[in-house]
């Protein structure tokens, strides 16, 4: 989809969140390559942070980033798979306003052209919470790539047309 090139960029302030009870922040390449995807696209990472498989510490990690009013939104890598330390998806239920469902059906459908039946193992969602934005992504790198350069490197280009998620933000706490 084009991008209008006659408005000027709006970097959005972006949060960077590792679950994993394994990674140190030496191995987190997952949270790498979204750092430097976001970076080269000309956002600005505002937190960044790798927690354990926790749901409580989960929620409380983006409640946190929720209420910061220098975090417009929150990218997680890891948690969504569906074994029984998986809550990722569980967190952003407890927290979220509204759920985006269309990401998790677009992510899947991306996915699935690279890695075949076995993304229906992900449980990739998005969400609005309190006017900021959540996105839930595989733990993997290619499915770091998949969910930024398919979905999120156009969605957070407020140039983005027809439609993006930047031009939404100033109405997302509306009533």
């Amino acid at each position: 989809m084009p991008l209008d090139h006659s408005l000027p960029f709006l970097p959005v302030r972006i949060a960077i969140l590792t679950v994993s009870d394994t990674r140190s922040p030496a191995e987190d390449r997952s949270g790498d390559t979204l750092v430097q995807r976001l970076e080269a696209a000309g956002h600005v990472l505002a937190d960044r942070t790798i927690i354990r498989d926790d749901i409580d510490l989960i929620c409380a990690t983006l409640n946190g980033w929720i209420d910061d009013p220098a975090i417009d939104c929150i990218i997680s890598t890891g948690g969504t798979g569906v074994t029984g330390r998986d809550v990722t998806p569980e967190a952003f239920a407890r927290v979220r306003d509204k759920e985006i469902e269309g990401f998790g059906e677009l992510f899947r459908w991306l996915s699935y052209q690279s890695i075949g039946t076995s993304t229906i193992q992900s449980r990739a969602t998005a969400a609005v919470a309190r006017g900021t934005y959540l996105f839930a992504l595989p733990g993997s790198t290619g499915a770091c790539r998949d969910g930024w350069d398919g979905i999120l490197a156009s969605q957070l280009d407020n140039r983005h047309r027809p439609c993006n998620f930047v031009e939404l933000m100033p109405r997302l706490k509306e009533r």
